[in-house]
């Protein structure tokens, strides 16, 4: 197994309490991220999950542990070091209209990035972005209010892409769209990991869409790993009640089989939840 491009290890996040105490919102967290590789972090709001990849972003302070990028530490480190490590790894928010600036022109908005990171590539890359993500030339002159929901989710997931990341962390890119654009956001991430080796943490609330786009999965449950694995064992056959109980959560188009998951759900054994099993 080659070494992997993005390591998380014994992660801990802690808010307030200089004097040792605090709030633990991320509780020894470890996983490792390989190059091509898409792992997800599921868990309900408040899971901690987002706040994992806002730490590998240097958004959110690390308390204890390490976050290392192709074997060298970027957690903690001097903002002139993570400009340089912005390049390696992008995101993309869960809101695509309040992640671009709409006084800004698509074009601009892909060649900020670049000359930021002192490219001199501009209009050129540019159309190569708008080609990568299925929008026509054209889109470059328009600005962010004239494009639908997914639309602008692809422009977001161009400037992503401006710089030729290594990993990008998706924080619930698919949430504010409806069932079929989602499903073409999906795909076109899947056909760019493909044609780019590039690498994704998916973070997201529902264990059905991860299931789709997933090598593995990383179940959180108030800060901590409850299971990790094979995307499709997790999602078929969960060995732990949390997950279960978040399998159950997902919604199915037939009215009775929701209220039979339903019933089930709350019938489910819970004393294990704060328990953890600390599978890795």
């Amino acid at each position: 197994m080659p070494e992997p491009v993005l390591k998380v290890d014994g992660l801990v996040v802690r808010y307030g309490g200089r004097r040792g105490g605090g709030t633990t919102v991320i509780d020894d967290v470890s996983f490792a991220l390989h190059a091509g590789e898409t792992l997800s972090l599921v868990g309900e709001s408040g899971s901690g999950k987002t706040t994992i990849g806002r730490a590998v972003l240097g958004l959110a302070p690390v308390s204890e542990g390490s976050v290392t990028f192709r074997g060298e530490t970027i957690s903690n480190i001097p903002r002139s070091r993570r400009r340089k490590a912005a390049r390696d790894i992008q995101v993309v928010f869960q809101d695509p209209y309040s992640s671009l600036n709409p006084s800004m022109s698509v074009e601009d908005i892909l060649v900020e990035p670049l000359r930021a990171a002192g490219s001199q590539e501009g209009r050129t890359r540019v159309r190569d972005l708008l080609d990568s993500v299925g929008l026509p030339a054209d889109s470059g002159g328009r600005y962010p209010r004239e494009f639908s929901g997914g639309q602008r989710q692809r422009i977001a997931i161009a400037r992503a892409l401006a710089l030729d990341p290594s990993v990008i962390i998706c924080d619930e890119p698919t949430s504010a769209l409806d069932v079929t654009t989602q499903a073409r956001v999906l795909t076109l991430l899947q056909d760019i990991q493909r044609e780019t080796g590039v690498a994704y943490l998916f973070i997201s609330h529902d264990l059905g869409v991860v299931h789709q786009v997933s090598d593995r999965i990383a179940v959180l449950h108030q800060g901590r790993i409850a299971e990790i694995g094979n995307a499709h064992d997790i999602a078929t056959n969960p060995q732990h009640p949390y997950t279960r109980r978040l399998q159950m959560a997902a919604p199915v188009a037939d009215p009775k089989k929701q209220r039979l998951r339903r019933a089930k759900r709350l019938h489910l054994d819970t004393p294990e939840l704060s328990d953890l099993k600390r599978t890795r």
